[in-house]
C-alpha cells in the first residue's frame, strides 16, 4: 500500500468513526493516549517493570498519576499487573498483547515528534514573533 493509499485509507476511518462525537472509541483514546500513558507504553517494551521502576523510567510522573494511569491501562487490556505473594507483594507490570500492538504506532508518533521537534519550536516561535509584532502594531 503506498502513501497515498494509506492515507486516505486513515482519512475514511477517522472521518467515519472518530471524528463522530459518539464514537465510543474517542473515550478510549482519551484514556489511553495521554501523555503519561503514551510514555508508560513505551517504557514498558523494553519489558516488565515494577512500580518503583516505571516512576524512575517516566521521569516527572507523580506517584498518583502513574497509579492512576496503570489503573486505566490494565482496565483497557493494554497492560497486566501481576502480583507476587511476598510480602510485602511484588507487583510487576508488563504490555498485553494488545498493548504490544498499541506500542509500535505510539513509538513511531514519540519518533516523529522527536525528529520534529526543532521545526515545530521553530514554526512557533516564528508564529509568535509574527503576533508580537502585530500587537506592537496596534498599540
Amino acid at each position: 500500500m503506498t502513501g497515498d493509499d494509506e492515507l486516505a485509507v486513515a482519512g475514511t476511518l477517522l472521518a467515519a468513526d472518530t471524528l463522530d462525537r459518539t464514537c465510543t472509541s474517542r473515550a478510549i483514546m482519551d484514556q489511553v493516549t495521554t501523555r503519561w500513558g503514551t510514555l508508560i507504553i513505551a517504557a514498558l517494551i523494553k519489558g516488565p517493570h515494577r512500580f518503583s521502576q516505571l516512576h524512575v523510567r517516566v521521569d516527572g510522573i507523580s506517584q498518583k498519576m502513574l497509579s492512576h494511569n496503570l489503573k486505566t491501562l490494565v482496565r483497557a487490556g493494554l497492560v497486566n499487573r501481576d502480583v507476587e505473594p511476598t510480602v510485602p507483594p511484588q507487583v510487576t507490570y508488563s504490555l498485553t498483547p494488545m498493548g504490544m500492538s498499541l506500542a509500535t504506532p505510539l513509538t513511531q508518533l514519540i519518533h516523529w515528534f522527536g525528529q520534529n521537534a526543532s521545526g515545530i519550536l521553530e514554526a512557533q516561535a516564528g508564529h509568535d514573533r509574527q503576533a508580537d509584532e502585530l500587537s506592537a502594531a496596534r498599540h
